[in-house]
């Protein structure tokens, strides 16, 4: 049990760096809340959503993958595609968040929606997240 909870923490991290930061290119700078919950099948009990709020450079939004590779180094895009407001991408881990991620973004400039998949230990976990802007950052 407690091995899926370190599991579940680590991958948290990389779920929330990440998810929150694919959205960046057409989204402004900015404080924003970003609500995550997350699905891991056999899990014992369910998760209850996360919010954390975040805020936004201008350098942020300009490079989505800077921003990504600043935030885990350990993790390097491996394929990255936009089409219109969608941002679709995969992503290979290594050390504590070991895995494989691959996601999908719906942005505005206001608001983005997020589905990622993940595989890490041979067990699947999909986190789904909506971001909204909230004002500037202090």
């Amino acid at each position: 049990m407690r091995k899926y909870f370190v599991v579940l923490a680590a991958v948290a991290f990389v779920a929330l760096s990440c998810i929150s930061l694919f959205a960046a290119d057409e989204m402004r700078e900015g404080k924003w809340e970003i609500t995550s919950s997350m699905d891991m099948p056999g899990m014992p009990i369910k998760m209850k959503p996360t919010v954390i709020s975040h805020c936004y450079t201008k350098e942020d939004v300009k490079d989505q993958k800077k921003v990504v590779a600043g935030k885990n180094k350990d993790c390097i895009v491996t394929d990255m595609k936009k089409s219109g407001n969608k941002l679709t991408w995969k992503m290979k881990c290594t050390g504590k968040s070991k895995g494989t991620f691959s996601g999908e973004t719906v942005f505005g400039k206001d608001s983005y929606e997020s589905t990622m998949n993940m595989q890490s230990e041979g067990r699947t976990m999909t986190t789904k997240s909506k971001a909204r802007r909230v004002g500037d950052c202090p």
